[in-house]
């Protein structure tokens, strides 16, 4: 996988953006996959608190497994494994987070999978030029919350030989993996009436760069489209000053016209700003997923990857799937709570099953899916399930969740 050039090329018209489009799904033809894990970092002598970033850092060991460590700007800790294949990235990222849980649990801290923070307000740590135009766009009180509370698990594909292909799989799988998953239904220590409470935060922000990219049968021109419809979040001036654009102007507005000639520069970092649930980089980008319990990401990886690469079982999942292909909120909002989210839920899982021994997934983690499908799935109880139910007796139990090895 790798990442899109950027250059002082000049974007001067609507084909130069459609060039750039199509550069963003020609990639490697293979099937590897790349995963990114955030998650929240909680005191455990202390969960209400916020932990300064420094605290964490200093806290973190070498990651034999090659995990790149970034931090969201209210201080999520990130884990960026290497591309591979799916059962050599899975093993590399799971000694990672292995390796941070426990020398973060030897500096009192631990790490909480869950897609939205259920306890603390939104309290912002990083001050980058790019994250303080951000926090000037986005507002108040979702663009807060997305930069500094949620946490997300973010499945990178190949674009194979037939990337639309990937492409319209990961779309329409969209709504019912998100119910599948959905993590995140408290705020405050209540519950805020969403199973994916992140998705709902996402719901709320600027429509031009968070909703999904239409389905045309054409990604190419599709993407073209969005990028230049996509309303500017900021414009970088003088090296890493950003200045926050507020006037509601598009992409497309500013090509038509430019107060300085634009480039391939100014387009990639736009595009950078841009947050639909799929994006194409090189890559397919699947960024509508919640964090996960450290013990159940694999399992989210797992079935994303299968769905998304495997011919056969493709076929099988998106004739359950495709029929609610627009039920993004829905989805979020009651999970596998609708029966038909469920019904589908449970044919991507067997589907799933079938393909993991063809991709080379190792027994364990076959078992893996097996389980979260008998705990979850049938049942129509995502992980949000769980949650809601620390809520319903005394306050402590949620504390506790997030401070206890092997929980949190």
């Amino acid at each position: 996988m790798t990442e899109l050039a950027a250059d002082d090329t000049l974007v001067r018209d609507a084909a130069d953006v459609a060039d750039f489009a199509r550069g963003c799904f020609l990639g490697s033809a293979g099937d590897q996959v790349g995963v990114e894990l955030e998650f929240l970092v909680f005191d455990r002598a202390a969960p209400a608190g916020q932990v300064p970033l420094a605290r964490i850092a200093d806290a973190l060991p070498p990651l034999s497994g090659g995990s790149r460590v970034t931090f969201e700007p209210g201080g999520q800790l990130e884990l960026s494994g290497p591309a591979g294949p799916l059962p050599e990235a899975v093993a590399r990222l799971t000694a990672d987070v292995d390796a941070a849980r426990a020398a973060l649990r030897e500096a009192g801290l631990a790490l909480a999978g869950v897609g939205l923070d259920p306890v603390r307000p939104a309290r912002r740590q990083l001050r980058l030029p790019r994250y303080e135009a951000m926090a000037e766009f986005l507002g108040v009180p979702y663009g807060a919350l997305m930069m500094c509370s949620t946490a997300s698990i973010q499945v990178n594909l190949d674009l194979g030989e037939k990337p639309s292909a990937r492409w319209e799989r990961a779309h329409l799988l969209g709504p019912v993996l998100m119910a599948t998953f959905a993590n995140s239904p408290l705020s405050r220590s209540r519950p805020c009436g969403w199973m994916s409470g992140r998705q709902a935060v996402w719901e709320n922000l600027d429509r031009t760069r968070t909703a999904p990219v239409p389905a045309t049968g054409d990604p190419v021109a599709a993407w073209t489209e969005y990028l230049l419809d996509a309303r500017l979040m900021l414009v970088r001036e003088d090296g890493q000053r950003c200045r926050t654009v507020r006037d509601g102007s598009t992409f497309r507005d500013w090509l038509a016209a430019p107060a300085r000639p634009l480039t391939l520069a100014d387009l990639a970092y736009h595009a950078t700003t841009i947050f639909p649930p799929v994006r194409p980089r090189g890559w397919l980008e699947i960024r509508y997923l919640d964090a996960q319990h450290p013990a159940n990401w694999p399992v989210c990886v797992a079935v994303t990857h299968a769905l998304v690469m495997d011919d056969r079982a493709a076929d099988t999942a998106l004739a359950a799937a495709e029929p609610y292909a627009r039920m993004w909120p829905q989805a979020a909002r009651d999970g596998l709570a609708d029966p038909r989210l469920r019904e589908a839920a449970e044919t991507c899982f067997r589907a799933a099953l079938a393909a993991l021994p063809r991709l080379g997934a190792p027994a364990d983690l076959v078992r893996e899916v097996a389980a979260f499908a008998d705990r979850h799935v049938t049942p129509g109880r995502p992980p949000a399930a769980d949650l809601l139910d620390l809520v319903k007796g005394p306050a402590r139990r949620l504390s506790a969740w997030l401070t206890e090895e092997g929980r949190a």
